[in-house]
C-alpha cells in the first residue's frame, strides 16, 4: 500500500507553485473564464499564502492546502486541492486536518474560506468537517456564485 506523506512548506514552493497553476485553470473554468474572477486572484496570490501543506501518495506530489490570516481572531483556507489521479484516498482530509492544527497553533478561533457550490466534492469536504455557512466575506462578498463557510476551533 502506497503510504500518503505531508510536507510543511510556504507559497512559494516549487511544487505548490505547480498546483497553484492548475488550480488558477480550473477555478476559472468553473467560474466561467478568468474575466468573471480577475478582480479576485490578487485575494489568493500564492506569495500571500504563507502556510502550506503539500500531500505526497508515493512520493509524488498529490495535493496541497494553505493558510493565511485573515483577521486576529479568522485564518483563510486557501488552494485545497487533490489531483484527481489521487482523489478517494483521504488526502484532502488529512491536508484540512493539517491546515486546521496549523491555525489553532497560530492562535486563530475559526477557519474561513470561499468556494462554490458546484464544487460540490469540496462542500461534502467542508460540510463533513463542520464548516457551516455564512455571509460572504469581503472581497467574496462581491464574487458571483461564491459561498463562505467557517469552522470555530
Amino acid at each position: 500500500m502506497e503510504r500518503i506523506t505531508y510536507r510543511r512548506t510556504n507559497g512559494e514552493d516549487p511544487v505548490f507553485l505547480r498546483f497553484y497553476a492548475v488550480t488558477e485553470e480550473y477555478y476559472s473554468r468553473v467560474a466561467g473564464g478568468l474575466d468573471k474572477r480577475r478582480g479576485f486572484v490578487p485575494f489568493s496570490a500564492s506569495d500571500r499564502i504563507p502556510f502550506v501543506v503539500l500531500a505526497f501518495f508515493g512520493g509524488v506530489p498529490a495535493g496541497c492546502a494553505g493558510l493565511k490570516k485573515y483577521s486576529d481572531t479568522d485564518a483563510e483556507v486557501k488552494r485545497v486541492w487533490v489531483e484527481p489521479a489521487f482523489r478517494g484516498k483521504r488526502i484532502a482530509t488529512g491536508l484540512m486536518d493539517r491546515v486546521e492544527e496549523k491555525a489553532r497553533e497560530a492562535g486563530f478561533r475559526r477557519v474561513i474560506l470561499q468556494t462554490r457550490p458546484v464544487m460540490a466534492d469540496a462542500v461534502r469536504l467542508y460540510e463533513g468537517r463542520g464548516y457551516r455557512l455564512i455571509p460572504n466575506y469581503p472581497p467574496y462578498d462581491r464574487l458571483e456564485g461564491a459561498v463562505c463557510y467557517a469552522k470555530e476551533l
